[in-house]
């Protein structure tokens, strides 16, 4: 029997979020700040955290750098009850870390530094980790360049040999290589989570359902397209197809994590055997707890916060 619900494997980013930020300090002078917090960041350090606190089992695994960006996302790991054993503290490397500077308008703008994430690679994986896992998620595809391509199809093969359920969540490629990287992954995936503009730029299709069936074509079992506030789309091989409406009445706070917050709930709801539409509408619900709150994971709640908030704020199946 698994002793983890889900293996989180991918970005681990330190986030020092700067807010009130709309000008730029003069070149070599100083400007005042109304708040500069540090937060967990990151799409495997975001689920991991999400689902731990939703009530699952999870591991992380992945790379950090022996500093202090290192021992915060260490820590803060530990104390939200994600196992760390897969964590790879490099001496060599400094831990990846984003400065984000939020203006009046809420809108964010980004620093970011790839550091360990970069030299993360297959060498780096604990497969005890996923031996005793039920699920494997990779997530941060196309910011992990010793990762990504061939050597995480390798993993996501083995995987499945190991009788374990993959799952993949992609980032943005700013260097615009998309499917050029992702393609010898397709046919290992059993269910491809990208949001929808990642998803417009690995297709080339813009309608949802005709996303979906490029990667199903590619040998994906079932595709999750995240609309944001149009909830999502999902549509298996199988023939199953449906389109969720989310909580568009909740006025989001913050968006940053959203995805990976969606994500966690899709895969609580694969962890307790649901179907898929019992999924999405958890997915919906998971990622809206996440815009309620400034951070990545703060806003989620329990596993039965998050059940009685979708009793509470019933959807019409569309």
């Amino acid at each position: 029997m698994s002793i983890h619900n889900v293996a989180c494997i991918g970005i681990l980013v330190a986030d020092a979020v700067a807010r009130t930020v709309d000008r730029l300090p003069e070149r070599g002078k100083l400007d005042l700040v109304d708040q500069l917090e540090l937060y967990t960041g990151g799409c495997a350090c975001n689920a991991a955290i999400a689902m731990a606190r939703i009530g699952l089992d999870v591991a992380v695994i992945g790379k950090i750098g022996r500093d202090g960006f290192g021992r915060f996302l260490y820590n803060s790991l530990l104390d939200e009850n994600v196992d760390v054993d897969g964590l790879v503290m490099d001496e060599g490397e400094s831990t990846s870390a984003s400065v984000v500077l939020v203006d009046s308008s809420g809108e964010r703008s980004f620093l970011h530094c790839l550091g360990a994430n970069a030299s993360f690679g297959e060498n780096d994986i604990n497969f005890g980790i996923i031996e005793d896992s039920e699920i494997v998620f990779i997530g941060g595809t196309f910011l992990l360049p010793g990762f990504d391509g061939e050597p995480c199809a390798r993993v996501l093969r083995k995987s499945r040999e190991m009788g374990k359920t993959t799952v993949l969540d992609t980032a943005w490629d700013s260097r615009n290589r998309w499917m050029d990287v992702l393609k010898p992954c397709m046919e290992h995936i059993d269910i491809f989570m990208p949001s929808y503009e990642e998803a417009v730029k690995l297709s080339g299709k813009t309608e949802p359902e005709e996303i979906a069936d490029v990667f199903l074509s590619l040998g994906v079992n079932t595709a999750v397209i995240k609309l944001g506030k149009d909830g999502c789309f999902i549509k298996s091989a199988g023939g199953e197809r449906y389109r969720i409406p989310t909580y568009t009445h909740i006025k989001p706070v913050d968006t940053n994590g959203a995805g990976d917050c969606f994500v966690a709930g899709f895969l609580t709801g694969l962890s307790k055997g649901w179907g898929l539409y019992e999924c999405g509408r958890f997915a919906n619900a998971v990622g809206t707890h996440c815009v309620m709150a400034v951070g990545a994971s703060t806003g989620i709640k329990s596993f039965d916060e998050i059940m009685d908030f979708i009793k509470n704020n019933r959807l019409e199946e569309v």
